[in-house]
């Protein structure tokens, strides 16, 4: 009878310890074999072949792909040139400017403190920021001067509307409307990165003398909320917000390479932002920015929806972390009910008639998008940068996709779409 208990419970003893080892290696993020992880790696080798196919047809210059599963690294590549100039081979340790996915981390920085009881999430922004009491909408403007008259908003712009994008926020010089992108040169705010001598204290001061695109919570507004809240950040931290994130969230997690701006010794490692000229990838040029920003200038610009710099091993890290309930590399930097919340989808508590699918942190898939395909899991978090980088984890699956480019004004590039297809299909338990 005993023997016969023992061979029962033998399979449950087994699961048992899987997930007691798939916990332990999440938290250590090695490096294993596909097949250890559930994936296949003749079906992985299809991602070299496309990856390897655009760059032959001068749709990429390079690119670094990584993928976990259950806590480990069981895809990690580099492909072509970090600089086609001078012929620079790209390496799996390169820095990327990673832009918007700077926004995840800000939005956990918020979280983090909101688990501090510091605030509500529906707290009007003005209570911390007086700068925002009296928001308007835009109502005329003059494409002469660019000046403009607005109305008064029904409603303050809260915490939640600027982690949803539903604020009423513009993004500047990258707005869909060429209203708010006169607006805000006008004015002065500064967009995205910059080499000059200037703070977020002073770009979102000008900010909140602007309009709105509509009264918060009526719409998703792609915006620089996720700047708003970086200044934020600082306000009720007491920490300029390079050193809130640096020992708050990329020490505790071990994310060594990622930052604002670079210390002279990493110049090296960080990726040319390239276009494509006549057939050839260049340098892209220096516009309404200076790609060069995170070596050179006044170094004291901390875009929280735009700024960062990193690798794809640390945003991986910081991606497991979420798949974790809040905790890796030994640190738990919020609870299995924060991440919870911060993983479901916001907007129908916002207003049933935006269509837009976005927890406090990322945008979501929802079942839709899983059902049509290609996509993940329902609850499968995403994001990208403006310099083409893409990103999304699976919890489900217990699954993360990085795919790092650094590209601008490229018309030909489909390896976002591929990727993903191709990492979803090489699943193999």
């Amino acid at each position: 009878m005993k023997k016969f208990i023992f061979i029962f419970l033998l399979p449950f003893l087994f699961v048992s310890c899987f997930k007691q080892t798939q916990t332990v290696s999440a938290e250590i993020l090695s490096e294993s074999s596909p097949s250890s992880a559930g994936m296949s790696d003749e079906r992985l080798s299809r991602i070299d072949s496309m990856l390897t196919d655009a760059i032959r047809k001068n749709k990429i210059p390079g690119a670094v792909a990584l993928i976990s599963r259950h806590g480990k690294i069981v895809y990690h590549k580099a492909f072509g040139l970090a600089d086609n100039e001078s012929k620079k081979l790209l390496r799996k340790d390169a820095i990327f400017r990673i832009a918007s996915q700077t926004k995840a981390i800000t939005s956990t920085a918020v979280m983090m403190l909101w688990e501090e009881g510091k605030f509500d999430l529906d707290d009007p922004i003005s209570k911390f920021i007086p700068d925002f009491a009296n928001p308007q909408v835009l109502e005329s403007f003059n494409e002469g001067d660019s000046s403009f008259t607005a109305k008064s908003a029904t409603k303050q712009i809260t915490i939640r509307n600027l982690l949803t994008h539903t604020s009423g926020i513009g993004y500047g010089q990258i707005d869909g409307d060429s209203r708010f992108r006169k607006i805000y040169a006008k004015a002065g705010v500064t967009d995205l990165f910059t080499t000059e001598d200037i703070s977020i204290e002073e770009s979102i001061k000008k900010l909140a003398k602007l309009p709105l695109h509509h009264n918060p919570g009526e719409q998703f507004t792609y915006s620089e909320g996720l700047d708003v809240l970086g200044y934020f950040i600082e306000i009720i931290s007491g920490m300029p917000l390079d050193e809130f994130f640096k020992t708050r969230i990329f020490e505790p997690l071990g994310m060594h390479d990622t930052q604002f701006y670079l210390s002279e010794p990493q110049y090296n490692r960080l990726v040319t932002v390239q276009t494509i000229e006549s057939g050839k990838w260049e340098k892209f040029p220096v516009t309404f920015y200076d790609t060069d920003y995170p070596k050179t200038g006044a170094k004291r610009f901390f875009s929280g929806g735009a700024g960062l710099t990193s690798t794809a091993t640390d945003y991986a890290m910081f991606l497991n972390m979420y798949l974790n309930k809040g905790k890796f590399n030994g640190n738990r930097l919020l609870s299995r009910t924060t991440v919870e919340t911060i993983l479901t989808d916001q907007i129908p508590y916002i207003s049933e008639d935006i269509e837009a699918v976005h927890g406090l942190a990322f945008g979501l898939v929802d079942k839709k998008r899983h059902d049509l395909g290609g996509s993940g899991s329902e609850g499968t978090f995403e994001w990208g940068g403006y310099f083409n980088t893409q990103y999304f984890a699976d919890p489900k699956e217990d699954m993360v996709a990085i795919l790092l480019k650094q590209t601008q004004r490229t018309r030909t590039d489909d390896t976002a779409g591929k990727f993903r297809i191709l990492v979803n299909q090489a699943i193999a338990d």
